[in-house]
């Protein structure tokens, strides 16, 4: 799987939507490779990815049913809820970046520099610090908790922006985006709503989203 990552000048606001004019140059691409394990549910998500020289930012756009959201701290176990995320691999070699928001928009985020799988969790993990989650910028259209369920239709979006700076904090310099090629995935899961689901842009080959095998490439505008 492929993506190019447009160029933004304006960088779009968070406040801006799906169909705002903002975002209407970059392609949206589908998260629709569900894992066979998942319910009967399979939301349609899309995203759109724009960059500018501070960072990269995004919008998910969900249209959702069963949706729950009850984690409202920096840390929590957001996938829990119903969530979107992204995981970023600016350079080989340096672990990967996972960035999991829930659809109160609550963030958790990691850097992973050796994703094997031990009793005590990831073999090689950094959490990153609250100081680290401040200069994330989350907006969600829902509120901050979703409960109980809503079963019926349900659309949502979440607009993210995730500043160059934190990434080299812990993946190490990347210098100019443009121009460049990342591996990355986005997914949307829901693993204790009353309708589960594991879904990806570019496939996993098992129930387990920390696959950077499976990445699949952005390609940032020159």
């Amino acid at each position: 799987m492929e993506y190019t990552v447009r160029a933004a000048q304006p960088r779009p606001r968070l406040e801006d939507g799906w169909d705002d004019p903002a975002w209407a140059g970059a392609a949206p691409l589908e998260i629709a490779s569900f894992r066979p394990e998942s319910s009967d549910h399979r939301p349609r998500t899309r995203a759109r990815l724009a960059f500018d020289d501070e960072g990269l930012c995004g919008l998910f756009r969900v249209e959702d049913r069963y949706v729950r959201s009850v984690h409202t701290r920096f840390g929590d176990p957001v996938y829990q809820d119903s969530c979107v995320e992204i995981f970023l691999m600016p350079k080989a070699g340096r672990g990967y970046l996972n960035f999991e928001m829930n659809a109160g928009g609550a963030l958790l985020a990691s850097h992973i520099t050796d994703h094997r799988r031990t009793p005590e969790g990831f073999a090689a993990l950094t959490k990153l610090t609250e100081e680290d989650g401040r200069q994330v910028a989350v907006r969600s259209s829902l509120p901050p908790v979703v409960e109980p369920e809503v079963e019926g239709p349900l659309d949502w979006q979440l607009a993210f922006f995730i500043p160059k700076a934190l990434l080299e904090k812990h993946a190490g310099p990347i210098g100019p985006m443009a121009g460049q090629t990342w591996r990355a995935n986005l997914y949307k899961c829901g693993d204790r709503t009353s309708h589960p689901h594991w879904a990806s842009w570019s496939p996993v080959d098992a129930l387990n989203f920390h696959l950077p095998h499976c990445f699949g490439t952005l390609r940032f505008e020159p």
